[in-house]
């Protein structure tokens, strides 16, 4: 009973700072003529009440996909769809068609606000409840102390509250290879391949569901597909912390290479940077590899892939939250690390004083509940496996845990020297982009090192396991 109590506490305080972030400045607030994300999930809200959903991807004169046309998957659509009905209801103005574009009023921003507490409420939260009180060999304390800490997690709460998006599909891969590996390790000559059949059911009815209005024609689906991959927009847009934007500073890749040649290097790095932990996943499947693979998976998809933009890191911070009690040093350093790598986008949304504040909070919190600077052992850090391979070659190698502490403490200096930076000094007039450069460039290389942690652990952790029964 006390730990749902004090569960309720961590869902209620979760609540009340996304609501307190959400009363200050959201995106593209009167900025004309885009006006901003904001702008943009309202407007998905007008065409898809207005227009027939065989309209909802096509150009034409009701719906200028140069402003803001809807690029996101159907799921996404229906919800805008939700969210109109909802609004038509309390002022149909807000969802006029053509009237209504650049809409802002104190009520439509609350109402905006609500679409997503809504959905935190009747989602997230819930979700993020019942995976910290599932936690296995965790104390009470730890599965309320990981709740807090992802509740916490500012990135969601600045770009939900500000941006309005919730996004999805870099997670695909690690589902299907640990659920494949799963109707493998059963036998696909017996239980196996009946768990297989239901799932490839159960996926095929749920596309069939979602994508049943958009498959009429072979024309919408082609269309629709353009939309979710816009390939003639580049690599890579404004100053986005992956591997393409940092080489770039370097090597002018989007002028040095075609685009086709482009899309292929971005598939073939993006497939190269998967595929072991997918191989490992499938073909020895368990929880734990799963989370890894997450991570890592997602983390690839935004180094390497085509098209991604600075939001897309929380693709990859949602699974390492899950992480958080396992490693919580790592945990949080890397969640710090995303956090900032936004700041060029935080700070033109005007959102620095919300930055610096659920930032230090979230940093307390993960400080006070898990000891962060003392978990810096092998085993804190679940390298043990890796580190007893590599004594049977080198002896004398250890993970240093004075060395780690010290990196994240030069780490996070470094970002708040930036930080200070980016908010206190003009950039050379040779350099306009010099501070976003920056900050995109050191995340991208911490990103690169996380990138080789999560994998060394998602292919190693059966090892661990291994050795800790052999122990016992």
């Amino acid at each position: 009973m006390e730990k749902w109590s004090l569960m309720t506490i961590a869902a209620l305080l979760g609540l009340t700072v996304r609501w307190t972030v959400s009363l200050g400045s959201y995106s593209g607030a009167a900025k004309p003529p885009m006006y901003g994300d904001y702008e943009a999930q309202r407007h998905w809200q007008e065409v898809t009440y207005n227009l027939p959903v065989r309209q909802w991807y096509f150009n034409s004169s009701d719906n200028d996909l140069q402003y803001w046309g809807l690029d996101y998957p159907p799921l996404t659509a229906y919800h805008s769809l939700l969210c109109a009905y909802v609004a038509k209801l309390i002022d149909p103005s807000w969802i006029a068609l053509h009237t209504s574009r650049g809409y802002e009023s104190q009520p439509h921003k609350l109402f905006m606000r609500a679409t997503v507490l809504v959905a935190d409420l009747l989602v997230y939260i819930p979700a993020v409840i019942l995976y910290c009180c599932c936690l296995k060999e965790s104390s009470t304390k730890k599965k309320i102390s990981s709740a807090l800490c992802i509740l916490l997690y500012p990135g969601l709460i600045l770009i939900d509250y500000g941006h309005f998006q919730q996004m999805e599909l870099y997670h695909s891969l690690p589902f299907f290879c640990y659920l494949l590996g799963k109707c493998f390790k059963k036998g696909l000559m017996g239980k196996g391949l009946l768990l297989l059949m239901k799932l490839g059911f159960t996926v095929v009815v749920s596309f069939a569901l979602c994508w049943f209005p958009f498959c009429t024609e072979l024309e919408q689906i082609s269309q629709v597909f353009r939309r979710l991959f816009p390939v003639d927009r580049g690599l890579f847009e404004d100053k986005v912390a992956n591997f393409w934007c940092t080489l770039s500073v370097l090597f002018k890749i989007k002028t040095a290479l075609p685009p086709g040649a482009q899309l292929k290097l971005s598939f073939a790095l993006t497939f190269l940077s998967v595929l072991p932990s997918s191989i490992k996943l499938t073909l020895q499947p368990s929880l734990k590899g799963f989370k890894y693979s997450l991570a890592g998976c997602a983390l690839s998809f935004f180094l390497f892939s085509f098209q991604v933009h600075e939001k897309s890191i929380l693709l990859v911070s949602i699974p390492v939250c899950l992480l958080i009690s396992e490693i919580p040093l790592m945990s949080t350093w890397f969640l710090l690390v995303s956090n900032f790598s936004m700041l060029p986008l935080l700070l033109k949304d005007g959102l620095l004083l919300s930055y610096i504040v659920t930032t230090l909070a979230f940093v307390t919190v993960c400080a006070a509940s898990f000891s962060i600077f003392e978990k810096t052992s092998e085993d804190d850090l679940q390298l043990k496996a890796l580190s007893t391979f590599i004594r049977r070659y080198i002896p004398w190698f250890k993970i240093f845990p004075k060395v780690i502490k010290i990196s994240f403490l030069v780490s996070v200096i470094l970002m708040g020297i930036l930080t200070l930076m980016n908010v206190t000094l003009d950039p050379p007039q040779r350099l306009p982009d010099l501070f976003p450069l920056a900050v995109s460039a050191v995340s991208c290389l911490h990103f690169l090192f996380f990138l080789l942690y999560f994998n060394i652990i998602a292919i190693w952790e059966s090892r661990g396991s291994q050795n800790q029964k052999k122990t016992s």
